[in-house]
């Protein structure tokens, strides 16, 4: 077996839409679990859009940006839970039962958003949600491989990534889809219960994971759904195969020799090829997020209007933009993963990112230094309609970007003529809002008028270009390949909270940033972490393309490995020997 995923190449993908076109019950199985991943990417995406309406329908959201975040991030925070119930529940109960448990978590999440009275309240149908998503990105895939014909696995497997982007660019059409229908936001979050609905009717009519059943001793169940996913002469061949499989599997489990999380986790710790294998994996997965790409996935909308674009319209539109980047990025990535390596193809993708991180930076820098300036005149134009910013003194000379600044919480109303010359610094609330868009100008709340909000979308265009097909995917693939197979489910257990617990560090803290030290600010810091992480992936991270599972464990042992210098094959890995570590040489 090449690698330690099944990355899809043209010949699989030719033989899966073959092989489903002949057996439909395979492409039932795959697009019904799919739609865990659907739910995934469209909570993802459908924030970003509601959170700006979020933020006028409630006073306490528009003026506190932690609120905000927590918004957002308490998702992320229910995700670290489901992931970890998730596996729990995957090997207990099943994999069918736990999606089942997903969907009524996504769709109980959804109502209780769709109804909520109170921002607290969404927080709570926010939790729910993301108990789904950790649970859905555990057992989708894992569903999705086990029900699929090994010789279309990769291609399978892909579609479950594919429809986790595409649930992203699907949750900006729906976010525009209902910006002028009254109750916005709710419509956003509640309609994420209708495909849950339908994947929980779907999954009733569905079987269990046939690998999971034999691994149970019900070897009979487990043979009856092989002859429905199978042709008939291969049936026998198969399920002689996954006896194999799954007796192999059990026999690494024992010579674990622990049963306790402890236990294996102290045994895995003991070894150095393993340590030298998670080191690797967690360092890219935590790189993955701090990066910052999901400031973009979050805030995208948010982040168009701090680039000068006022209109919740406006910046929707505009962010369809990334989110369909990001998703033929990923479609870019299944092409050249195996072609160019996982490593080059990270540290190119790195090389990108702070570049285009800088432009970011600059340009909100730019964008800050030429905010148009507070006028005195312009300001008493509204004193008698609505109240003006408490803090604004005419003695004192402020720009736009003080306006916002203010710790009452103010709002620039734009000149009626030209954005570009002086205008009024108003409270910010409803009725300024109103009054200053009566008089047919803009009101700012997050950014400030500029001739720069082109170069920054396309900055933000070319971050993702950079960051999807590399760093947005293969930390995955590195993180299939580089554990010993015995302690695989541990080792990206780890890796994989890692990776959601630094999702929940750089959404609870992105909008307090640009706060406290302005947005440009907050991308230099981005593009310094992402130079960081460029460094430390390039001296930490091996190649693993074109090595099976042996060879990359036998090249983490070697006493003279270097992650920078590539192994060919069996021929450039030396043997490994019986040791107190626990590896054993193939």
């Amino acid at each position: 077996m090449e690698g330690g995923v099944n990355v899809a190449d043209k010949a699989e993908f030719k033989e899966c839409l073959r092989l489903t076109w002949t057996q439909p019950y395979i492409l039932q199985l795959v697009l019904s679990a799919g739609i865990g991943g659907l739910l995934f990417g469209y909570d993802t995406g459908v924030i970003s859009g509601a959170l700006l309406y979020i933020r006028d329908d409630f006073a306490a959201v528009e003026k506190s940006t932690v609120l905000r975040e927590t918004i957002v991030s308490m998702a992320v925070a229910g995700a670290i839970v489901g992931a970890a119930l998730g596996g729990w529940m995957n090997d207990k109960f099943g994999r069918r039962p736990s999606i089942i448990i997903a969907d009524a978590l996504f769709f109980s999440g959804a109502l209780i958003m769709a109804f909520s009275p109170t921002p607290t309240v969404i927080i709570v149908g926010r939790v729910f949600v993301g108990l789904g998503v950790g649970m859905a990105s555990m057992t989708s895939p894992l569903y999705i491989s086990e029900a699929s014909p090994a010789r279309i696995r990769g291609a399978l497997v892909s579609t479950n990534g594919l429809l986790i982007t595409g649930g992203q660019f699907l949750a900006y059409l729906i976010n525009l889809a209902f910006t002028k229908v009254p109750g916005t936001w709710r419509w956003m979050l509640g309609i994420a219960g209708l495909p849950a609905l339908v994947q929980f009717i779907l999954m009733l009519m569905l079987p269990e994971s046939p690998r999971w059943l034999y691994r149970k001793g019900r070897k009979e169940e487990a043979s009856e759904i092989l002859r429905k996913i199978y042709p008939a002469n291969e049936v026998e061949q198969e399920i002689d195969a996954m006896r194999q499989s799954v007796e192999e599997e059990v026999l690494l489990e024992g010579s674990v020799g622990e049963h306790s999380l402890i236990g294996k986790l102290r045994k895995a710790l003991g070894s150095k090829v393993v340590r030298r294998g998670l080191m690797a994996g967690v360092i890219v997965q935590v790189a993955q997020q701090f990066v910052g790409i999901n400031t973009v996935m979050y805030y995208s909308p948010t982040i168009v209007q701090l680039a000068g674009f006022a209109s919740n319209n406006t910046a929707m539109a505009l962010s369809l933009i990334t989110s369909g980047l990001n998703a033929i990025g990923s479609v870019v990535s299944m092409f050249f993963v195996d072609r160019i390596g996982r490593r080059r193809l990270m540290l190119i993708s790195l090389v990108g990112i702070i570049v285009w991180l800088a432009v970011l930076g600059g340009t909100f820098l730019g964008a800050a230094h030429h905010a148009p300036p507070v006028s005195n005149v312009e300001t008493r134009l509204f004193a008698n309609q609505t109240q003006t910013c408490p803090e604004f003194n005419p003695s004192v000379s402020w720009s736009c970007v003080n306006c916002l600044k203010a710790a009452s919480t103010c709002g620039f109303c734009a000149h009626q003529g030209d954005k570009l010359l002086p205008g009024a610094c108003l409270a910010l609330n409803d009725a300024s809002r109103r009054t200053c868009r009566a008089d047919q100008r803009e009101f700012y709340t997050e950014g400030c008028p500029n001739n720069f909000g082109w170069l920054a979308l396309i900055g933000l265009g070319a971050y993702i270009v950079s960051y999807s097909p590399g760093m947005g995917t293969v930390p995955w693939i590195v993180n299939s390949e580089i554990y010993p197979l015995r302690f695989r489910g541990i080792c990206g257990g780890i890796a994989a909270v890692a990776n959601w617990v630094s999702n929940l560090i750089v959404t609870q803290t992105f909008l307090s940033l640009t706060k406290a030290l302005g947005t440009s600010v907050t991308f230099f810091l981005f593009c310094g972490v992402s130079f960081l992480a460029l460094v430390v992936v390039f001296f930490t991270v091996p190649e693993t393309k074109g090595l099976q599972f042996e060879e990359v464990e036998r090249m983490l042992e070697r006493k003279d490995y270097k992650p920078w210098k590539r192994y060919q094959g069996v021929s450039d890995v030396e043997p490994a020997k019986n040791s107190e570590e626990g590896l054993t040489a193939p």
